[in-house]
This record gives C-alpha cells, structure tokens and sequence, in this order.
C-alpha cells in the first residue's frame, strides 16, 4: 500500500470513500454502474473486462468473474483472453472486446477504419460507446487501484500469494 491508512480501517473504504468525499464516492458510482446496467453479453463483457485486467495488472481485477443470473464464464476463461488472437473458445464478438480492450488501453491512436469496420459488423453504435465506457471505467479504476496498492489489499484467493 502506497498511502497510509488508519489501523483499523478498511482501506477500500478509507480511500474510495473518506479520503476524497467529493470525488470517491461518484467514482465509487461509476464503477458499479458499468456492471449494474451492461446490456452487452457476460462474454464480451467479461473478454473486455479482463484484458483491461491483464493489462492494468490489478491483482483483484485479474481475480473477479462477473456473475449474471447464476452464470460466470469458466475457469479457463482468463487463459483464453490472454491468447484472444488464436484461442478457439471466441466466437467474433467476444474477440473483438479483447481486441478493443488491449487497443483502447495500449494504442488507441492506432484504431484504424478496418477495425471500426469489423466492430460495427458485430456490435451496433450504442453498444459500441457502452463498451468504450466500461472500457474507461476499468481501466481508470483499476489502475488507480493497482498503483496504489489497493488491489493487494482486496485480492480474492487466485492472486493472495502474488500480493
């Protein structure tokens, strides 16, 4: 952890919330809005959500599944995000999400027209800019997290002992 945080206290608490009262807590908003009202599905969702993971390298990011009525991608779903380019488990979708994921966050001056072709092939204007946005969310808050150490200090079972 890379700022102090009083015995005691929570530090995701302490620092999304009390630290910074005016900001935290929208953020805290914002983070949470992306998975409460996503409309695209679990596995674009998911492919997106961890490449940004991989990349941000948020121990606690890297760990969560997302669950919707029951439902979570498998167990092998993380292997398959990191080869996005020649796994066979994606269908078009889905390697599209790891594929704007790991552009929005590595180049994104590099998204030509022949990709934006590809993605409005598969995915339609509004889900287009929703993804965009869970895009920036997560890769916003999760490297917060993660230069702070906060993602060492909520990590689930997967990742306790890198942390």
């Amino acid at each position: 952890m890379f700022i102090e945080i009083p015995e005691g206290t929570d530090p995701i608490i302490h620092v999304w919330g009390e630290l910074v009262p005016g900001i935290g807590p929208a953020a805290s908003a914002l983070a949470m809005s992306v998975y409460e009202h996503s409309t695209l599905g679990l596995r674009e969702f998911e492919a997106a959500r961890l490449r940004i993971a991989q990349i941000n390298g948020c121990l606690f990011c890297q760990d969560w599944r997302t669950e919707r009525d029951g439902q979570k991608v498998e167990e092998t779903f993380d292997r398959a995000v990191q080869d996005w380019r020649t796994t066979r488990d994606f269908d078009d979708r889905t390697r599209l999400a790891a594929e704007y994921a790991e552009r929005y966050a590595l180049d994104h001056h590099g998204i030509d027209d022949g990709f934006w072709q590809r993605m409005r092939t598969h995915y339609s204007d509004r889900e287009i800019v929703e993804l965009s946005m869970c895009l920036g969310s997560w890769l916003s808050f999760g490297r917060l997290n993660r230069v702070l150490g906060l993602d060492a200090a909520c990590v689930l079972p997967n990742h306790a002992a890198r942390a």
